[in-house]
């Protein structure tokens, strides 16, 4: 198996975990406050990446002093080296601190979102944070092309379809699920920002699960009666968001995206939204009706038409549309 083809099948995985663990999220609340599952979420995911990142840290010292002849003895005393390992520069520090008040503030609107609507349309809305992308990069200057504007009036269409009731009415739950994707939109690019300037990105994940944790905090205690028993209620789901869909698929789309590209990451990435809906109807017996999959199935195509490049001829020569 090529590298290209383990990592697409390992991105294949990561959107499967993310959208599945929109259940999770939604049985979740029959035990907990959407305040508290978050907090306790972040928790697991900070600590499931602490013994990850030394993992990494230490084969990477092994690896890199293996390689320059200085011996894996060495190598091994440097990698014991836990400080070294766990401590993240400066730049990462503050890249995980900004990242993690975005998904703070993102995941709340989500979670509390999602006690309000399905799980399916909580999957299909969160997914429009792939065309809300591009139209945000419109505020640093860069341009729009065309095809793109075609998915915003696509995906709007579905988005329609998908939640607009008789009467013209759209259910809360819906509206805070479109504010996360608009949340989750700020913390791609923040992400982006940082990843630019050379951060270590699993750090940095372990650093911001950890300041929404503390940011979930003093809201869970003022908002919420926590307690052991609904904690432990719902320690199956926590777990699933917590470590599978905090921990591992960030991690698997780390690795994942070094052996594809990044269109074709996306591409994969974005397929979450089916898996949700999917999801939804098989574990959670959620039923979508005609005009609702018809508003899936827009925004879906709206999704992928954002992420594919499409050839036009002109002139006789072939063009790409973005």
């Amino acid at each position: 198996m090529s590298k290209r083809t383990k990592g697409n099948l390992l991105l294949l995985l990561t959107s499967f975990i993310w959208g599945s663990a929109f259940v999770a999220q939604s049985s979740g609340m029959d035990y907990v406050g959407p305040y508290t599952y978050n907090m306790a979420r972040n928790v697991l995911a900070f600590l499931f990446l602490i013994p990850v990142i030394y993992v990494i840290g230490k084969k990477k010292g092994v690896t890199d002093n293996a390689g320059s002849g200085t011996g894996i003895d060495e190598a091994a005393s440097r990698g014991a080296n836990w400080k070294s390992i766990l401590l993240p520069d400066r730049t990462t520090l503050v890249g995980g601190i900004y990242c993690g008040l975005v998904m703070a503030v993102a995941s709340s609107l989500q979670q509390i979102g999602i006690t309000m609507t399905t799980a399916g349309k909580a999957g299909f809305i969160t997914a429009l944070y792939i065309i809300l992308v591009p139209l945000m990069g419109v505020f640093i200057g860069k341009k729009i092309p065309r095809i793109i504007w075609f998915c915003v009036v696509l995906a709007m269409a579905g988005f329609y379809l998908l939640c607009v009731k008789e009467g013209f009415s759209i259910s809360k739950g819906d509206i805070l699920v479109l504010f996360c994707s608009v949340g989750f939109s700020i913390h791609i690019m923040t992400i982006d920002y940082f990843t630019s300037k050379g951060v270590d990105g699993v750090k940095m994940a372990c650093i911001q699960f950890a300041v929404a944790a503390i940011v979930m905090t003093p809201v869970m205690l003022l908002l919420e009666n926590p307690s052991v028993s609904g904690l432990l209620s719902a320690w199956m789901t926590i777990a699933y968001a917590g470590i599978l869909s905090s921990g591992v698929g960030f991690t698997l789309q780390i690795v994942a995206q070094k052996d594809t590209d990044p269109t074709t990451a996306t591409l994969i990435m974005s397929l979450e939204s089916v898996f949700a809906a999917v999801s939804g109807c098989l574990f959670l017996n959620e039923v979508l009706l005609p005009k609702e999959i018809l508003g899936c199935i827009l925004v879906f195509v709206a999704v992928i038409l954002a992420q594919v490049p499409l050839p036009v001829k002109s002139e006789g020569n072939s063009k790409l549309l973005f």
